[in-house]
């Protein structure tokens, strides 16, 4: 059969921008193609039958990069640890293509360590295959727990032998293939605000509502009701996170997109235990990325990009749009929680005491933070609604727990047994089995290094239970 990637409708959305805005790059020839991870759910919100689709299609298409399409490298800046850096654009990845979902939206195919570019500098424009597992995890871990995110179509290891600093080397090599709305950036617009191209930045905003906000276009100042939506989307993304307890390490005006989606995930971590100085990436060594930072640095990003927008857009205008940040954030923040708890929308009337002193139990005591939640999930009966002592009793003596469970329970008198039933099912859902520490990703990378065993990978992504994950973790950890 034909290869479906090949015959797919691609649309030239932003090729048609022209060339101000990306460069033609050629994909990088490689030693070795092995197809490691593929994303059937992706294929059928392609429209693709994942049946007949060979493994060979993957690597014919996003290893060896057969395609009827220009590869575009797209230009961007970026504030960088609060440094403005007009070096940056893709320096090992280029834009595949763009198709339309069976949903109707557009999708961009952006890869990852398919060669160098002319924004590589001195980079060798590659991806090691350990950093690619590692974003396969992280956007299907998120994507599980509700989070606006990326994720990926498929991973290649190449067959090269690579140097990092950070890794083991020499260490292996691979491609990425990211499906996500956009890769549009905050920076993107920053670089036309460098070089002083107002036409530019109208041109691009013009293209961003058509495609991604078409509802706004008939909005009376419609860039100014693009920013207002971006605002409220990237708030709730913040929220996403930080329920989560995910922690991005890297969040660049570069990594930034203007979907309000979450993307280009290098050294996050999901924190174990609730701490707001939690950082993910090594180099943050002032800890400007970290965990609790999360909210305020996606503000003040967006009050960065106000910069190139207010060369078309009314600055007053935006600013005020700007004012409304944290009101989302702490929405849709508040929700989350309610939601982790097993709540459904407007089961507690005053929760921000309740917010408050889970969140003061989980800071103030050693329970991991997935671990409280998992808990929550695993031992909810509706005996909790009648007798508070039974409500999570053998998590053992915690500061704040008495007082806790008082208030929990009080909540839980106020719903029928169909909500009881309910939560049951909310606490499922919103608390996952597959949880991602630092050391489960460690556990899963180990045996493919060692062996080149990927059963432990498989098993990690078809949503192995916590409970093991961690038995296993602790059993080569010895935690």
């Amino acid at each position: 059969m034909s290869n479906p990637f090949l015959f797919l409708e691609y649309e030239p959305a932003f090729e048609s921008l022209g060339d101000d805005y990306y460069d033609v790059v050629a994909a990088a020839s490689f030693p070795l193609h092995i197809l490691r991870f593929r994303n059937d759910e992706l294929l059928l919100k392609l429209g693709i039958d994942p049946q007949p689709t060979q493994d060979q299609d993957f690597i014919e298409a996003f290893g060896k990069f057969e395609s009827v399409t220009q590869f575009l490298a797209m230009r961007y800046h970026g504030y960088q640890f609060g440094e403005y850096n007009p070096g940056l654009g893709d320096g090992r990845g280029f834009l595949y293509g763009q198709m339309r979902g069976i949903d109707g939206e557009l999708y961009d195919f952006g890869t990852k360590g398919s060669g160098t570019t002319p924004y590589s500098r001195h980079a060798d424009g590659r991806l090691t295959l350990k950093g690619g597992v590692r974003e396969v995890l992280a956007a299907e871990a998120l994507h599980r727990q509700g989070v606006r995110t990326s994720r990926c179509l498929s991973l290649i290891e190449t067959g090269e032998k690579l140097w990092r600093g950070d890794e083991p080397s020499p260490t292996r090599s691979s491609v990425m293939v990211r499906m996500s709305r956009s890769h549009i950036r905050f920076g993107t617009f920053e670089r036309l605000h460098y070089f002083g191209r107002a036409d530019l930045i109208k041109k691009l905003l013009d293209h961003v509502v058509e495609i991604y906000y078409p509802h706004l276009l008939d909005s009376g100042d419609r860039f100014v009701a693009f920013y207002r939506e971006l605002v409220q989307r990237v708030a709730t993304l913040a929220a996403q996170w930080m329920a989560a307890g995910f922690c991005h390490g890297v969040l660049n005006t570069d990594n930034m997109s203007i979907t309000g989606e979450s993307f280009d995930y290098g050294p996050y971590a999901f924190m174990p235990t609730y701490d707001r100085t939690f950082t993910a990436a090594y180099f943050d060594y002032g800890r400007l990325y970290c965990y609790g930072n999360q909210p305020l640095i996606c503000r003040g990003n967006l009050e960065l990009l106000q910069r190139p927008l207010s060369m078309v857009a009314d600055s007053d205008s935006l600013k005020q749009a700007l004012d409304n940040f944290f009101d989302y954030y702490r929405q849709a923040y508040q929700e989350l929680i309610l939601k982790k708890l097993g709540f459904a929308e407007g089961q507690v009337s005053e929760p921000e005491e309740l917010i408050k002193l889970t969140i003061d139990l989980l800071k103030d005591n050693t329970v991991g933070y997935h671990d409280f939640f998992s808990q929550l999930r695993e031992g909810f009966t509706p005996l909790w609604r009648d007798d508070e002592t039974e409500i999570l009793k053998n998590i053992g003596d915690l500061k704040h727990l008495v007082p806790w469970r008082h208030l929990y329970c009080h909540h839980l008198q106020s719903l029928s047994g169909a909500e009881m039933e309910q939560m049951k099912q909310t606490l499922q859902q919103y608390n996952p089995t597959t949880v991602l520490l630092r050391t489960a990703i460690e556990a899963v990378w180990e045996p493919i290094a060692a062996a080149d065993d990927w059963e432990p990978f498989y098993q990690l992504l078809n949503h192995t239970p916590l409970r093991v994950i961690c038995w296993q973790v602790r059993s080569l950890f010895k935690l």
